[in-house]
Formats: C-alpha cells, structure tokens, sequence
C-alpha cells in the first residue's frame, strides 16, 4: 500500500542514503531538517508496505513553488511513485498558496522530464552547465495555473 506523508527526523536518514543513490551532490541532514522546520518549505516521502522508497520537497518563494528536488530509490522507478510523488507536491504547494510551479532537470532524465510533462509542466529555458558532476545543461519547466 503506497502513502505520502510529511517527512519526520525519524526519516531523515532513510531520506540522505536515497539522496546518495541518486545525485552526485546529494544534500545532506541539515538540508533535510531545513525542510521540515520551515513554514514555507516542505518534503514529503513516499512509502510502500512502509519502506520509503523516494521523497520530494518544495520551497514557496514570493508566491512561486520550487519544486527542489525528487529522488527514488532505483528499485521503484518507472513504477509510479515518482508521478505520485510530485502530484502530491503540487497539492502541497496549492495549500501554500502557489499557483505556478517551477523545477530543474537534468537535459538527460528522460524519465523525469516525461513526468512533468504528464503532469503538465513546460519547458521555458535552458540552463547551460547548471550541474557538476558530470557538467550538464538543465531544463527549466513551469507549470502555471
């Protein structure tokens, strides 16, 4: 049974050992407890037969949501979480009060790129050598409501 929750402290070290899966610049604790201390910031965890398998955050900036970041664990992708994942941050963000949302993706993460797009997000702009390790371009999308 999948469900979304907020993340607590009592995740946070489930949450950085996905992050380490899945970036080369992954945040790290103090970043995540940032996240749950902050009004205008939120993370949210997905889980299956109560294991996270992937989490997601968001920051409200003058009206705007930045959707940070979506990491799952490679053992759940291409299965859904990640869609429903981010449907539940943009539900969130609307409870912030955001009407238009924005991320960055890597030019390569088809995968990703295909999700927001599902879910109605646009690509507006490029951002050349915006990530290290490797160096890649990154795709600014918008989803206005």
């Amino acid at each position: 049974m999948i469900e979304i929750n907020e993340m607590t402290d009592k995740d946070i070290d489930e949450v950085c050992s996905i992050e380490e899966e899945c970036f080369s610049m992954p945040w790290r604790r103090e970043d995540f407890l940032q996240m749950i201390e902050n009004d205008h910031m939120s993370y949210l965890v997905v889980k299956d037969a109560g294991e996270i398998c992937g989490g997601a955050g968001i920051r409200e900036i003058v009206g705007d949501i930045e959707i940070t970041n979506v990491a799952i664990k490679a053992a759940y992708r291409n299965r859904g979480y990640g869609h429903k994942l981010v449907q539940a941050l943009l539900e969130k963000g609307r409870e912030l009060g955001g009407k238009s949302f924005t991320l960055e993706v890597r030019t390569s993460n088809v995968a990703a790129i295909s999700v927001y797009k599902d879910l109605g997000f646009l690509t507006e702009g490029v951002r050349r050598n915006f990530y290290e390790k490797p160096v890649e371009d990154a795709l600014i999308m918008w989803k206005r409501e």
